[in-house]
């Protein structure tokens, strides 16, 4: 049987559909979370500024001391994310709360890596330079970073930094989660030791829910009825309590699907079984197929 090249295109892209079509439940995606990892808890609301935290986590990861550290009146002028020589900052926002006097109530709000339960920059990284690891750490191991930075690109909070200013041994920067520091026995993160206000609450993340839903229960009018990070893509390590809406303190508004389960699984669904160049030629087959057919038209004048 004689097959014109239109027929062959059209059999590619009727093959194409049918692959696209073809279940395929054996490389369905699956969480990678470790069970009930370490994580902290923050109250936003027992908060007051003092970015203690601040100083510890430089003193603990030998990074520069912060900025205006004894000054707090001009730091929160500016609105501050952790970069190469930060791994957390405190920033301060008006959010409408006003006191007795009718007085601005500031919030403060602390931020750092979420460690999330499926990160979005471990299943972005191509050499498996940062791992989830059984503790509740996103690690980063710089011997096998090649600085292409898709991590940085991949995490919903805009977290990793880049040592731009270093152009022989640039490194991915952020919360190491003082990694060290837990495996130890009874070692806490830095900045959960010194908090004077205890807002920072350490311990495994199946127990900080608990405490987190007691407090909200137990003071429904202080806090608004929501955990951020139980869920949000996933959930996360790092985990708060607030009395005003999140997004009002720079925690963006995000779905509870992990960001890796669509990422991966079209990975899966273009590159299994070799589908994606059948996939590919399927399109193209089609696309020229039905051009030909609009080129031949009568009202095209087409023969």
């Amino acid at each position: 049987m004689h097959i014109t090249r239109r027929h062959f295109f059209r059999f590619m892209g009727a093959a194409g559909a049918a692959a696209a079509v073809r279940p395929h439940s054996a490389h369905a995606w699956q969480s990678k979370a470790p069970p009930d990892p370490f994580g902290c808890l923050v109250d936003l609301t027992r908060c007051v500024g003092c970015r203690k935290c601040e100083e510890a986590c430089a003193k603990v990861n030998d990074l520069p001391e912060p900025e205006r550290v004894n000054c707090q009146c001009t730091i929160f002028e500016k609105d501050r994310r952790p970069d190469d020589k930060a791994y957390t900052v405190v920033n301060r926002y008006y959010t409408g709360k006003v006191d007795v006097y009718d007085k601005p109530v500031p919030t403060y709000a602390k931020v750092q890596c979420m460690h999330c339960q499926d990160p979005a920059c471990v299943s972005a990284c191509i050499v498996g330079a940062l791992t989830k690891e059984e503790n509740g750490t996103v690690r980063y191991d710089v011997t096998k970073c090649i600085g292409c930075r898709y991590c940085m690109v991949a995490c919903p909070f805009e977290i990793p930094a880049y040592e731009y200013h270093d152009p022989i041994t640039p490194r991915v920067m952020k919360c190491t989660f003082c990694y060290d520091r837990i495996l130890a026995e009874g070692g806490v993160p830095g900045c959960a030791t010194i908090c004077p206000t205890e807002a920072i609450t350490f311990g495994r993340r199946d127990t900080l829910l608990e405490v987190a839903k007691k407090r909200l229960k137990d003071n429904p009018v202080r806090y608004l009825q929501h955990i951020y990070g139980e869920k949000e893509v996933g959930g996360t390590s790092w985990m708060y309590l607030s009395g005003v809406p999140f997004e009002q303190v720079n925690l963006p508004i995000l779905p509870e699907t992990p960001s890796p389960k669509l990422s991966e699984t079209i990975q899966h669904s273009l590159f299994s079984y070799l589908w994606s160049p059948i996939l590919l030629f399927g399109a193209l087959g089609g696309l020229m197929a039905w051009f030909n057919k609009n080129d031949n038209h009568p009202d095209k004048g087409g023969v």
